[in-house]
């Protein structure tokens, strides 16, 4: 994903350098090239040797040291960045480049390099709060320097509040972002994800097999793309992309009022959700005692919401997804026709290692000009990216 990518990591002193080293960990198994630059406060804390492991590269810490090549290697590192990233950053580091000062090798090579800085800041609640640090980082936001903002919880020091470094995954996922071609940038993108549910009684429930692992793959993809993405999920244990606006909902119908509420001014829809089509007739508003053999429920229908939404639809790209188990091909040819999708991802759901809850998925997409492309087995976040490429020619 970030193959032929040099990032460039400050590692400065700090308890959270035990987190940067899962940084480099996570961009090596990205395929990005990782150089990593720390000043001697942080080898109080996690060692070079660490580093170097894991990023498969020499670790500079002291600016004077002999050279390991002929480059001179804080502007040779400046130059191979195409990102550059301190991770912990402590508020020294944000002071020392908010005011110009290069005493060491990464204030330097900060210094030099023509590459997006971004800072992940991590310090005591006080210190971040600090009337001069936040000084300096609105300074070094108005010069062009990126932060991602820490988060809140129980610090080292034993504190509670803001100031705790982000979490590996999410600085990936913001390098990811930062570093994908952003062909979407300016779109609004609605995504559909998981089941939705509907009530039999206070304590009961149906729903269907959908994880929501599609819906939230297909969100990061667009998202790195640059689109503003609004993700309408039915109940999931998965956790919302960096940076995607969440809307939870439990029934069908609250789904498709959520997407009518937002759907005027997108430019897209992608339909991964899997609502039910039936709702129970009446809901008790007591639990259903068990009194008889055999329990007989009514359902009724619920609204189509591509149906619905084709109504309304104007210029806006919509994207459907099948999950069948016969008659694929023609069901979802169907599909495309009644619902007025610019085209569907067809699921063999009876297939093994596709469809619900699986990490990965067979898929065949099927656009209203009758092509049909079909793909062999891939996890669901490799799948996103070819639903997304197509998503593109049609935007």
């Amino acid at each position: 994903m970030l193959k032929d990518k040099n990032i460039v990591l400050g590692v400065t002193g700090g308890i959270a350098v035990y987190k940067a080293v899962e940084v480099v960990s996570r961009l090596r198994k990205m395929c990005a090239n990782v150089d990593v630059i720390m000043t001697k406060s942080a080898t109080e804390f996690v060692t070079p040797l660490t580093f170097q492991s894991l990023s498969q590269n020499y670790v500079t810490v002291d600016m004077f040291e002999e050279p390991k090549t002929w480059d001179i290697e804080h502007i040779s590192l400046a130059q191979r960045a195409d990102l550059f990233l301190i991770a912990p950053a402590t508020a020294n580091i944000i002071g020392k480049v908010a005011n110009g000062i290069a005493d060491d090798m990464l204030s330097t090579t900060i210094m030099a390099t023509k590459a997006k800085v971004v800072f992940a800041p991590a310090m005591n609640t006080n210190m971040y709060e600090n009337p001069m640090l936040q000084e300096n980082i609105e300074k070094l936001k108005g010069l062009g320097y990126e932060f991602i903002k820490p988060g809140r919880g129980r610090l080292a020091c034993g504190d509670y509040g803001e100031g705790k470094m982000a979490e590996p995954i999410n600085i990936v996922e913001y390098i990811l972002n930062s570093l994908t071609d952003r062909q979407l940038e300016g779109k609004k993108i609605i995504v559909t994800a998981g089941p939705t549910i509907e009530a039999i009684d206070p304590v009961r429930y149906i729903t269907n097999f959908s994880s929501g692992k599609m819906g939230y793959a297909l969100a990061k993809e667009v998202k790195s793309r640059g689109a503003d993405v609004l993700l309408i999920s039915g109940p999931s244990n998965l956790e919302a992309p960096s940076g995607v606006d969440l809307v939870k909902v439990n029934t069908t119908r609250e789904m498709l009022n959520t997407i009518k509420d937002n759907f005027d001014d997108c430019d897209a829809l992608i339909k991964a959700a899997a609502p039910l089509d039936y709702r129970p007739a009446t809901v008790s508003d007591k639990k259903i005692k068990k009194t008889e053999e055999n329990l007989n429920l009514t359902f009724i229908k619920n609204p189509d919401i591509s149906e619905e939404i084709s109504k309304i639809k104007k210029n806006q790209i919509m994207v459907g997804f099948a999950a069948e188990t016969d008659n694929l091909i023609q069901n979802a040819k169907n599909k495309i026709k009644r619902k007025d999708v610019d085209f569907i991802v067809l699921n063999d759901i009876s297939r093994e290692d596709a469809g619900f809850r699986s990490d990965t998925n067979i898929a065949t997409i099927i656009d209203k000009n009758g092509n049909i492309n079909e793909y062999l087995k891939m996890s669901k976040q490799e799948l996103s990216k070819i639903i997304v490429d197509k998503l593109e020619e049609y935007l």
